[in-house]
């Protein structure tokens, strides 16, 4: 019989567990750790990399099915049959959207090269051989012609006083902008860019990937274009700021662009108990032929443990999950959004759905002591509650203390940190859905160059990612009472910690604006405590999601009502500190605005919503000093759109995860998405 504890012995467990790190102890038991760590293996995923790489594989080109292919093939040998493995296509022309996403279009060049033909010759670059070379999406071409320097090419002020009708243009801009206005707009023949920043000149011989990305109305208008390293980049702007004439020769031959197809690899291994619950692991397997660790690792380690996963099932030495696991390789963002858009049954509890978690691996291969990068692992948003975070960073501790070796890696110590939500990967899309989802991955100097390439991935370091993700999904697959038990201690513990964390700032918040607006500074410092505390207690509640046993709703509500005295307590020694510094009463500070917003859409707006949809002079503000909206505000904003919740509540939610925003930026943001058609007023 399991016996309930008072709540002053839970908030000990809970205060000093999350204080002592000496009092680690492991969420997973030591057999299925033991078979994880012996079977998934680096160096088979350092293999699936090497392969992988060889494939320029662009979202919507022929070369990324090719890569598909591959994985589709590697999962048959692994013992996948077609009703457990297969590719999903979606139709890419550049012009379908996918929710608000615009997919982009099919895309094969066969052959492209850069020359300088005078003042004398120089063959500056070529394509396939570097494939980052050239500007993705560029159409075919065969242009001589005199070269102008524009600076960085992305503004219109650039272009005054020159003529760059029918020339090349030398810019440091990203290509795509540079080729929209240079192009596009003034009809030069061309672009040529270099990067230009602290990293490029590090490494001068470095050049960035980048793409044309037109828009469904410039696609007739697409040219070419070039990606050159800074050292060439700069030798030709030299002998233009000198007064020598340049005249370039580029061409490129294939087809161009094309409608063609996004397609999304799929493995489901069936869940013995509950298959029509599932855990979903995610990865983007598109990106230049170059491109290693993005992100041909997290596409590797998939795959490595698809077989390490079927492999340990079929020898009898794993039971079958009791849910279902659904590895996905995908085109970033737009494959994703095809593919969330054909499965509306994709979504979390929160809205009735089956899908109750998600870790995307992005980047997870690096090697740390020739990149000097650390492992990052991004927590789900507020809007997102989980328990999932929690789990996930105890196994990146249990990782931690095993003894991961290679005679092929690196012998490097492991290097990791538990980061706040941030988005730019597909866990995005899935969050969106209300799957609490997560991203391990690394950054380093390379991103989107041609220095990411295979040497730099450490098979120590995709083992242990793999360890990770895979521990941590099989261990919420299989959650016993017991450990569903375990688990919710943990995450009470972590709830101290974490609620501890928001009032220590919301208390520097507090401090620093008390002498301007002591009453509405008091009023934020509150909500943030507030707001934290509700996090939390739907954290430990989301257990129940993987084991529902009556002793585990018990301790889970005794944990919530130690949150719920922990918040009181907390907001009692700020509102004592308060006063003490001279505040009268907290205030909110402006008029409450309850009307409630209704989504019209799934997934994540568009990058460029809905400042793209409106006037000029409307969407200037978008990139005015009144707009006080960080990318991923604005992501967990349209992601607290429930139908339920009223502008200022949103706001209140916003502005205690990231940082107080006023009701007036949050209400014009809302009134603009129902401008343009994304979101309605109850």
């Amino acid at each position: 019989m399991i016996r309930y504890v008072t709540l002053s012995l839970v908030f000990a467990v809970m205060a000093s567990s999350a204080a002592l790190a000496q009092d680690y102890a492991p969420l997973l038991d030591a057999g299925r750790r033991n078979l994880l760590h012996e079977e998934l293996s680096g160096d088979i995923a350092k293999d699936h990399v090497i392969q992988i790489t060889r494939h320029h594989r662009i979202q919507g080109s022929r070369g990324y099915r090719d890569a598909a292919q591959y994985v589709l093939e590697q999962l048959r040998a692994y013992g996948f049959d077609e009703d457990e493995a297969w590719i999903e296509s979606y139709p890419s022309d550049g012009k379908i959207h996918y929710g608000t996403w615009q997919a982009p279009s099919g895309w094969d060049i066969d052959f492209a090269a850069l020359r300088m033909v005078e003042p004398y010759d120089w063959r500056i670059v070529g394509y396939p051989e570097v494939a980052m070379s050239l500007i993705t999406y560029s159409n075919p071409g065969d242009v001589t012609a005199e070269l102008v320097w524009v600076g960085s090419g992305t503004r219109d002020s650039d272009y005054e006083g020159k003529d760059v009708r029918g020339k090349f243009v030398l810019a440091t801009g990203y290509g795509g902008s540079v080729h929209r206005l240079a192009v596009v707009k003034y009809g030069a023949a061309a672009v040529v860019c270099y990067l230009d920043d602290d990293r490029a000149k590090e490494y001068p011989d470095m050049l960035a990937y980048t793409g044309m990305w037109p828009l469904p109305e410039e696609l007739e208008h697409v040219t070419f274009g070039f990606n050159l390293t800074n050292r060439q980049g700069e030798r030709l702007r030299g002998m233009l700021e000198a007064g020598q004439r340049v005249v370039l020769h580029g061409r490129a031959s294939g087809i161009g662009l094309e409608p063609y197809y996004m397609d999304v690899v799929v493995a489901r291994v069936a869940g013995s108990e509950a298959p029509d619950e599932e855990l979903v692991i995610a990865a983007h397997l598109d990106h230049p032929k170059e491109s290693a660790n993005d992100n041909a690792s997290g596409s590797a380690a998939q795959l490595d443990m698809a077989r390490a996963l079927n492999t340990l099932i079929d020898g009898g030495r794993l039971p079958r999950p009791k849910r279902s696991l659904r590895f996905l390789w995908v085109p970033e963002w737009h494959g994703t959004m095809a593919y969330i858009e054909e499965h509306p049954e994709m979504v979390g509890p929160a809205l009735g759905g089956t899908y109750l978690a998600h870790i995307n691996l992005d980047m997870v291969g690096e090697h740390l002591e020739l990149l000097h990068s650390r492992m990052n692992i991004t927590s789900t948003p507020w809007s997102a509650p989980s328990a999932l975070n929690d789990v996930v960073e105890n196994m990146a501790q249990m990782t931690a203390r095993l003894n991961v070796r290679s005679p092929r890696g690196s012998l490097s110590m492991m290097n990791f940190q538990l980061t706040p939500y941030g988005g730019g990967s597909d866990h995005m899309m899935f969050i969106d859905r209300d799957i609490p989802g997560m991203m391990i991955g690394h950054s380093d100097y390379t991103h989107h160059t041609s220095e990411d390439t295979p040497d730099k991935v450490d098979p120590v370091e995709l083992e242990r990612s793999e360890i990770i993700a895979m521990a941590s999904l099989l261990y919420l697959s299989d959650l016993t009472e017991s450990e569903a038990l375990d688990l919710a201690y943990l995450v009470g513990a972590n709830a101290a910690g974490r609620l501890g964390a928001a009032a220590r700032r919301a208390r520097r918040q507090m401090v620093a604006a008390l002498e301007d607006t002591p009453d509405v500074a008091w009023f934020e410092a509150r909500n943030t405590v507030a707001e934290a505390a509700a996090t939390e207690r739907e954290a430990v509640s989301s257990i129940l999601h993987f084991n529902g046993a009556e002793s585990v709703r018990g301790v889970v509500r005794t944990i919530q009502e130690q949150i719920d005295a922990r918040e009181l307590a907390l907001i009692a020694a700020l509102d004592r500190e308060a006063i003490s510094l001279g505040g009268t009463s907290p205030t909110r500070g402006e008029e409450i605005d309850a009307r409630i917003p209704l989504r019209l859409t799934r997934g994540p707006l568009d990058f460029a919503l809905p400042a793209s949809k409106l006037s000029e002079g409307e969407a200037a503000w978008y990139s005015s000093r009144q707009f006080t909206l960080s990318g991923n505000a604005r992501f967990e904003l349209v992601n607290f759109i429930d139908g339920t919740r009223s502008v200022t509540a949103i706001r209140d939610a916003i502005s205690a995860e990231f940082r107080p925003v006023s009701t007036a930026v949050v209400a014009r943001y809302l009134d603009d998405l129902v401008k343009v058609g994304l979101v309605d007023w109850k």
